[in-house]
């Protein structure tokens, strides 16, 4: 993925001094999918990259595989509704560390209800096989290529997704 595409960078480079690992992550990342990494934010010293949709599953092999990062851990992968207004509403997010690294990073994915799917990152990382189905229980983000997307908290017959903003709090 190529391009020249102005990526939003909310961080001075002192902000990104002070992750580790932070500076080199996103170099090689911004050199190799200049169009794909849409916003970079560094705050309370943790990187955020959001990463377009269409991008995410080559972005995360490309973290996981490449020698100098090894993000070799989703230690953590969940939707949050942003609110009926935002647009658009849904994000995913996924945790990543590099355990010979010691580097930590955190992507999102903007999601937007009128179309609400990722791809899957299961062939990447096998713990996102329940992450994910949690995340389409609770919130109904769908996961393209799942194995086995079936809801896994909830009751069979619940309607409705209970951690978007729009459920009722005494349920339907």
């Amino acid at each position: 993925m190529s391009g020249t595409a102005s990526v939003t960078i909310d961080a001075t480079a002192d902000d990104l001094a002070l992750v580790k690992g932070a500076t080199d992550t996103l170099a090689q990342l911004r050199q190799r999918f200049q169009t794909a990494i849409e916003q970079v934010i560094v705050q309370h010293g943790e990187v955020t990259v959001y990463v377009s949709r269409a991008a995410i599953v080559e972005v995360a092999r490309y973290l996981r595989d490449e020698p100098k990062l090894l993000f070799n851990l989703l230690s953590d992968l969940c939707g949050v509704d942003r609110g009926l207004e935002a647009d658009p509403r849904f994000e995913v997010v996924y945790h990543l560390f590099s355990i010979p690294h010691g580097y930590r990073l955190r992507l999102k994915v903007r999601v937007p209800e009128h179309d609400c799917e990722v791809p899957t990152l299961v062939g990447i990382y096998p713990t996102a096989e329940w992450h994910e189905r949690e995340t389409f229980d609770l919130m109904g983000i769908r996961f393209t290529n799942h194995p086995d997307l079936r809801k896994i908290l909830t009751p069979d017959d619940l309607e409705g997704h209970p951690l978007r903003k729009d459920f009722p709090l005494q349920g339907y």
